[in-house]
């Protein structure tokens, strides 16, 4: 264990934006921008039309430093954390392009989603070759321990997936349940890119199943914020519309809290939104949701996960690694996009 166990830390500053969090990683970044760039080549123009699009789309860019920032604070002084922070990217990549076409989105980022511009079949098959990508790029790495998190990690978002393809719609799906969806779908990735760190840098099986458990705390928490912003967000900040979710009848947590502490009547009003989609009772909702101080609960849980995370580092000597690992989880629960 890395410089031994102290009591769990916890940033206090100042909360930071994503690019001054990414501040002592600056260099790496830039070196993974550039693995990212190489190994999207095709002889095909469309895949790297559609493939460079999402990429430079605006992203936050977070679980690629994650790998950075996990390896780097274990000490790592190759390379392959560039390689392996680019395979996650283009894991997440794949599954935006993927999500957008089965969600029916027209907008992420404040922008046109890639199956608006390029269609639907264009998109799936271009996610495709991301995904097959980011598996050639992993073997190059020649790490069975690698291979095998990766692989599990995205199988695992893959039923994440079909969970929520199967809960849309589903009023009596309640939160633990939901839980199971976050971690499956979004916290599994996190997850996946903090352990890849915790391997390349040799660190003990107990340290690394607490970076693995940092990832996990931080990538719920991160969901949970992303749910209260689709009911308080700006759309020029969060690069979405207000209610996308309910439009969709996806019940994420502001509605089943909201239903569950509202009276009979608002109840039964968020069970019809759920179960037909659309906004029509938007208003109404949203008063629910406000009144039962239904944000406030979906932010107190994501803090919470944010705690635990914090708590995870504990494993880790002082270093601006740590610090911006601290950093990450105070952003995740701050931030207005």
């Amino acid at each position: 264990m890395l410089g031994g166990r102290s009591p769990a830390p916890v940033y206090m500053g100042t909360p930071l934006s994503i690019d001054a969090i990414r501040g002592s990683i600056e260099q790496d970044m830039r070196e993974v921008d550039q693995v990212i760039r190489k190994r999207l080549h095709s002889d095909v123009a469309l895949v790297r039309q559609v493939a460079e699009y999402i990429i430079n789309s605006g992203g936050k860019r977070l679980r690629p430093a994650l790998v950075i920032l996990s390896a780097s604070a274990f000490g790592y002084h190759g390379t392959h954390h560039y390689d392996l922070a680019a395979v996650v990217e283009f894991i997440h990549t794949a599954t935006l392009l993927h999500d957008d076409v089965v969600d029916g989105s027209v907008l992420r980022r404040s922008s046109p989603t890639a199956n608006a511009l390029f269609g639907n079949a264009a998109s799936v098959l271009v996610g495709d070759f991301v995904y097959s990508r980011s598996f050639q790029m992993m073997v190059e790495v020649d790490s069975m321990r690698v291979m095998r998190v990766l692989a599990d990690a995205t199988n695992v978002i893959a039923e994440g997936e079909v969970l929520q393809l199967l809960n849309c719609h589903n009023a009596d799906l309640d939160e633990q349940n939901y839980l199971k969806v976050i971690r499956y779908k979004t916290a599994k990735l996190f997850e996946a890119a903090t352990r890849l760190g915790a391997i390349l840098g040799n660190a003990s099986p107990q340290d690394e199943e607490a970076m693995a458990s940092y990832g996990m705390h931080l990538g719920t928490a991160f969901q949970l914020i992303d749910d209260v912003l689709d009911y308080s967000g700006d759309r020029q900040q969060t690069g979405k519309n207000i209610g996308d979710d309910l439009a969709e009848g996806k019940p994420t947590l502001p509605l089943i809290y909201a239903m569950k502490h509202g009276n009979a009547k608002q109840a039964a009003i968020i069970r019809k939104a759920i179960e037909q989609g659309g906004l029509e009772e938007f208003e109404t909702v949203l008063d629910t949701i406000h009144e039962t101080r239904a944000l406030d609960y979906a932010r107190n849980q994501a803090k919470a996960e944010s705690q635990a995370a914090c708590a995870a580092c504990a494993v880790l000597p002082h270093s601006t690694y740590r610090d911006s690992l601290l950093q990450l989880a105070d952003f995740a629960v701050n931030r207005s996009s």
